[in-house]
């Protein structure tokens, strides 16, 4: 857990935003990569292309404060790297700049979920006005995905709004679920709506499945490597079923970690209700096949290597999926080379998904 001391150690464009990564140690493991490693300016057929990272991540001190220790503790966490927790702007950079990424959408892990209305709604108010500053500030280096206080859908909605109207915010970061209840529920319908109005990307991020607890305790940290891949499954799963996404078909949803397992064993979705009908209302009709729906969602391509790269692009399209780190977690701290090294991908698959893609989806400049 970092200290005072460790804050009062940071840089002062930092401090002037009172925004913190988390270091992890990527710089030092990129000076040891660093003979594999791309740098900027990435280029692709000899075309330049500007790399734009859709999974970063960041925090915010003021927005912890609210929450005391629990805060600190949630915003920092018993991660790798976490005793460096506090990096200026100038170290992101110089990160940025090891990983050949131009440009990151920022996002926060929601931890206000659980929290009372008023509570939830102050973090998140604090979060996108600090989010809107400091992207507005280094707009060619960072944009940013609005927080919002889903477990109460009528704020979510006014939030979203001002986010995307106000503050210049490219959409908004949201978990796997709401406290145990799933995107699918109508209670979240308002929402899905004011997305589709706006032409508002939602970018799912896994929280975990605290009720598995038990069995993904031991060795691995598997409530994170498992149970988090598995979190996003389920919310997908659920927006296909419960046909959220016919309802909403302008609705452009982001997965983390290239969509979790569903893209791994997409084409068991097409089989359930012919083998077991009674697992399935039959009062919702779906308009298409549920591996249909994949091909309009997006994801992310942290997936790690070349070949799960390949079996994605082959599931969901290679334009549906777009370059991301989980920066600063160190999960894949050289973000471009498996792309790089896909030999499945034409020169303009790997483009896309190294930034063009992206650029378009956010209405970013190429």
């Amino acid at each position: 857990m970092a200290t005072r001391r460790d804050f009062l150690k940071t840089g002062t464009a930092a401090a002037a935003t009172g925004i913190f990564f988390c270091g992890c140690g990527l710089l030092r493991g990129a000076h040891a990569q660093e003979s594999t490693r791309h740098t900027l300016p990435v280029t692709v057929n000899g075309k330049r292309v500007k790399t734009i990272d859709v999974h970063a991540h960041c925090n915010f001190h003021e927005a912890g404060s609210l929450l005391g220790d629990e805060g600190k503790r949630r915003q920092a966490g018993p991660i790798n790297g976490a005793e460096e927790t506090f990096i200026d702007l100038k170290q992101r950079l110089a990160a940025m700049d090891a990983q050949a990424v131009d440009m990151e959408i920022l996002s926060i892990n929601p931890f206000w979920y659980d929290k009372e209305r008023d509570l939830a709604a102050q973090i998140v108010k604090i979060q996108n006005e600090k989010l809107a500053e400091f992207c507005a500030s280094h707009s060619d280096r960072f944009a940013a995905f609005a927080s919002l206080t889903l477990q109460a859908p009528d704020l979510a909605v006014q939030e979203l709004e001002t986010a995307v109207k106000k503050q210049g915010l490219k959409g908004a970061a949201i978990g796997g679920s709401v406290n145990n209840v799933d995107f699918s529920d109508p209670k979240f319908h308002p929402v899905w709506a004011k997305a589709e109005e706006l032409g508002a990307p939602l970018f799912i991020h896994p929280r975990g499945i605290p009720e598995l607890g038990k069995r993904l305790a031991g060795n691995g940290w598997l409530d994170n490597t498992i149970g988090n891949p598995l979190d996003t499954t389920i919310a997908l799963s659920h927006l296909i079923f419960e046909g959220t996404l016919d309802r909403f078909p302008g609705l452009k949803v982001i997965a983390a970690h290239g969509g979790g397992y569903l893209g791994s064993y997409a084409d068991r979705s097409d089989h359930p209700c012919m083998v077991g009908p009674k697992g399935c209302n039959p009062e919702i009709k779906l308009k298409k096949k549920p591996t249909e729906y994949l091909k309009q969602l997006y994801f992310d391509s942290l997936v790690f290597t070349p070949e799960a790269i390949r079996h994605l692009a082959a599931q969901v399209g290679a334009s549906q999926i777009m370059l991301g780190s989980d920066y600063p977690y160190p999960w894949q701290l050289s973000p471009v080379d498996h792309i790089f090294a896909s030999s499945s991908l034409s020169d303009d698959q790997k483009a896309d998904i190294l930034g063009r893609t992206a650029a378009k989806l956010f209405n970013l400049e190429a």
